[in-house]
């Protein structure tokens, strides 16, 4: 079921209303490029961002920090963020709610759900395709319960794989 559930992900991504939208932590611009109106996405990693230039064309990227976004506040309508938030302890999702919440009054958050046999919270190796190893913390989250740590919302997506809130 993963393919029909990233499509049903990707077809909820490319449902939102077209605004101003700042994609955090965008990455490669996967999910950024079914974002719709004027987007600029944002990520630390200069390599990712140039992907994501050549994936997006659409977007304006920029290398900075999701935890001190250098925007005025109230400069979007809407922030996004996929599989971020859920690598980010509790004290540093807190610090970047607040941050979304400066900028936007629309914070949309897409991340993994819980899987049986997967704990919900832990370090995991990851192993990039260079060979590299490297130990990341994962959160896994209910919908329900990522609506409430945002400080309420609406769960677009539930789902085996994916949860998609908006708050």
């Amino acid at each position: 079921g993963w393919d029909e559930e990233l499509a049903h992900l990707l077809g909820v991504i490319a449902a939102l209303p077209p605004a101003h939208v700042l994609d955090v932590a965008c990455g490669t611009g996967f999910l950024t490029r079914h974002l719709r109106g004027e987007v600029t996405g944002i990520d630390q990693s200069e390599a990712m961002l140039d992907v994501a230039r050549e994936r997006c064309p659409h977007a304006t990227f920029i290398a900075a920090d999701a935890f001190s976004l250098p925007f005025a506040d109230g400069s979007f309508d809407r922030v996004v963020t996929g599989h971020f938030y859920g690598h980010l302890r509790r004290g540093d999702r807190a610090v970047f709610v607040r941050e979304a919440r400066r900028l936007a009054p629309e914070l949309i958050v897409v991340d993994s759900a819980p899987r049986p046999g997967v704990a919900r919270e832990d370090i995991e190796e990851r192993v990039l395709s260079g060979g590299s190893r490297h130990e990341v913390y994962k959160r896994y989250f209910e919908p329900e319960e990522l609506a409430r740590e945002l400080g309420g919302g609406h769960v677009l997506h539930a789902g085996k794989w994916f949860v998609v809130v908006s708050a």
